[in-house]
């Protein structure tokens, strides 16, 4: 196997080197393009909106990864398991339960870094992440879609959102299948819409269960130029886009 690429290593402000210098699959670090730069609101916008992504431990540089394929979710195709479906139709009627959209972003993001990636022992979700992500919340470009049962946050995703292009970030639960249902409630606001994709970056079996499947990373790189560039939607939710996921309520 031929060695992979070098890296190039980024100063604040620089350009990200084009995506085919992403070390390739059979590499050790598949997808991996850069080293280095900034984590401020301009440099994410401007690799979410390049199909790039920061991914990186607490002890190391920024890294930055482009992968190819990429795991993406088309809203058309989300699976729900029958117990799911049941557990949904609750959300739909009882106002005990309850789909939020950003009103505990960093209640959210808190969680999400106390739950390990699968296969690693830690969490990528350092301090410094959650503040870059905390400052991408307060220019619009990332959301919280919470589960909420009985007034209490129980699970819940954070995504980036640039125009219609939609790319999930990491999630949690305190409870059986409530990341499940925070999906779910973001495919449904994704269908009402008109959102086609949302990306996982990374092939887990939950992802391929729920529906995600992998996606050339050139195809996905024209999907998020088309998306990025159209208006974006009003972030809220509301019960009746539950429709879009599940047969109407009866009358």
């Amino acid at each position: 196997m031929p060695p992979p690429p070098a890296l190039a290593v980024l100063r604040p402000g620089d350009p990200f080197p084009p995506l085919g210098q992403a070390w390739p699959a059979r590499s050790p670090a598949p997808g991996l393009l850069a080293a280095g730069g900034a984590l401020d609101v301009p440099t994410l916008l401007a690799a979410y909106s390049s199909t790039i992504f920061p991914w990186f431990n607490a002890d190391e540089p920024i890294l930055w990864w482009s992968t190819d394929p990429r795991m993406v979710l088309d809203v058309q195709r989300l699976r729900l398991h029958r117990s799911l479906r049941k557990t949904i139709q609750r959300f739909r009627v009882d106002p005990a339960c309850q789909i939020r959209i950003d009103t505990a972003f960093n209640q959210v993001i808190d969680a999400c870094a106390q739950t390990a990636r699968q296969g690693q022992s830690g969490t990528w979700i350092s301090p410094r992440i959650q503040a870059a992500y905390r400052a991408l919340h307060q220019a619009g470009h990332a959301h919280s879609v919470e589960t909420w049962i009985s007034g209490r946050l129980v699970a819940g995703l954070y995504v980036v959102a640039i125009g219609q292009a939609v790319f999930g970030e990491s999630m949690f639960t305190q409870v059986s299948d409530g990341s499940k249902i925070a999906l779910a409630a973001l495919v449904a606001f994704a269908r009402q819409h008109g959102l086609p994709l949302i990306d996982c970056q990374q092939n887990t079996r939950h992802l391929a269960f729920m529906g995600a499947a992998e996606m050339p990373r050139d195809a996905f790189a024209r999907e998020v130029a088309r998306l990025t560039a159209l208006p974006a939607p009003r972030w809220r939710f509301d019960p009746v886009y539950w429709n879009a996921i599940l047969p109407p309520s009866p009358a």
